[in-house]
Protein backbone atom coordinates (compact mmCIF):
# COMPACT_ATOMS: atom_id res chain seq x y z
CA UNK A 1 0.00 0.00 0.00
CA UNK A 2 2.72 2.53 1.35
CA UNK A 3 4.72 1.78 -2.61
CA UNK A 4 3.73 5.64 -3.57
CA UNK A 5 6.38 7.86 -2.66
CA UNK A 6 3.89 10.90 -2.23
CA UNK A 7 1.74 8.69 0.29
CA UNK A 8 5.28 7.46 2.19
CA UNK A 9 6.90 11.32 2.34
CA UNK A 10 3.25 12.22 3.33
CA UNK A 11 3.16 9.86 6.81
CA UNK A 12 7.01 9.99 7.41
CA UNK A 13 5.90 13.93 7.76
CA UNK A 14 3.03 13.14 10.07
CA UNK A 15 5.53 10.55 12.37
CA UNK A 16 7.62 13.43 12.52
CA UNK A 17 5.74 16.34 13.26
CA UNK A 18 3.34 14.01 15.77
CA UNK A 19 7.25 13.11 17.82
CA UNK A 20 7.74 17.13 17.98
CA UNK A 21 4.38 17.13 19.60
CA UNK A 22 4.95 14.64 22.33
CA UNK A 23 7.35 16.62 24.46
CA UNK A 24 4.75 19.08 25.62
CA UNK A 25 2.31 16.06 26.11
CA UNK A 26 4.65 14.34 28.46
CA UNK A 27 5.31 17.49 30.81
CA UNK A 28 1.49 17.85 31.04
CA UNK A 29 -0.16 14.61 31.49
CA UNK A 30 2.37 12.51 32.94
CA UNK A 31 4.32 14.44 35.77
CA UNK A 32 4.82 11.03 38.05
CA UNK A 33 4.96 8.47 35.38
CA UNK A 34 5.85 5.89 38.22
CA UNK A 35 3.56 6.59 40.67
CA UNK A 36 0.56 6.66 38.67
CA UNK A 37 1.48 3.93 36.37
CA UNK A 38 3.76 1.48 38.73
CA UNK A 39 5.62 0.72 35.51
CA UNK A 40 9.70 -0.03 36.34
CA UNK A 41 10.87 1.79 33.30
CA UNK A 42 9.21 5.56 32.32
CA UNK A 43 10.77 5.19 29.36
CA UNK A 44 10.42 1.85 27.96
CA UNK A 45 6.45 3.03 29.54
CA UNK A 46 6.14 5.85 27.31
CA UNK A 47 8.07 4.33 24.11
CA UNK A 48 5.34 1.75 23.85
CA UNK A 49 2.69 4.08 24.76
CA UNK A 50 3.42 6.86 22.33
CA UNK A 51 4.40 4.21 19.13
CA UNK A 52 0.95 2.67 19.79
CA UNK A 53 -0.72 6.15 20.16
CA UNK A 54 0.98 7.06 17.01
CA UNK A 55 0.35 3.94 14.77
CA UNK A 56 -3.53 4.26 15.66
CA UNK A 57 -2.98 8.06 14.15
CA UNK A 58 -1.16 7.28 11.28
CA UNK A 59 -4.00 4.69 10.72
CA UNK A 60 -6.22 7.24 10.65
CA UNK A 61 -4.00 9.47 8.50
CA UNK A 62 -3.95 7.07 5.75
CA UNK A 63 -7.51 6.49 5.63
CA UNK A 64 -7.93 10.11 5.08
CA UNK A 65 -5.04 10.72 2.58
CA UNK A 66 -6.06 7.91 0.46
CA UNK A 67 -9.56 7.58 0.70
CA UNK A 68 -9.82 4.08 1.70
CA UNK A 69 -12.68 2.75 3.51
CA UNK A 70 -12.54 1.52 6.85
CA UNK A 71 -12.57 -2.02 5.48
CA UNK A 72 -9.68 -1.35 2.86
CA UNK A 73 -6.35 -3.19 3.41
CA UNK A 74 -4.05 -1.66 5.51
CA UNK A 75 -0.76 -2.99 6.22
CA UNK A 76 0.04 -2.03 9.97
CA UNK A 77 3.43 -3.70 10.08
CA UNK A 78 4.23 -1.63 7.30
CA UNK A 79 3.19 1.14 9.13
CA UNK A 80 4.82 0.19 12.56
CA UNK A 81 8.04 -0.53 10.38
CA UNK A 82 8.19 3.23 9.08
CA UNK A 83 7.17 4.43 12.97
CA UNK A 84 9.88 2.50 14.02
CA UNK A 85 12.48 3.74 11.35
CA UNK A 86 11.74 7.30 14.34
CA UNK A 87 12.75 5.16 16.84
CA UNK A 88 16.19 7.35 18.19
CA UNK A 89 14.15 10.61 17.79
CA UNK A 90 11.12 9.29 19.77
CA UNK A 91 13.70 7.76 22.53
CA UNK A 92 15.31 11.31 22.56
CA UNK A 93 12.40 13.21 22.71
CA UNK A 94 10.62 10.93 25.99
CA UNK A 95 13.84 11.29 27.24
CA UNK A 96 14.53 15.00 27.18
CA UNK A 97 10.86 15.45 28.42
CA UNK A 98 10.85 13.25 31.72
CA UNK A 99 14.69 14.62 32.64
CA UNK A 100 13.33 18.17 32.48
Amino acid sequence: MLQDSTIRKSLDQYIKNRILEIESEIKQTFPNIKKIWKCENEIDFLYGYYIGKIEEGALHYLLKATRASAGGYVDSFEIRGIIEEHKNELIDTIKSAINQ
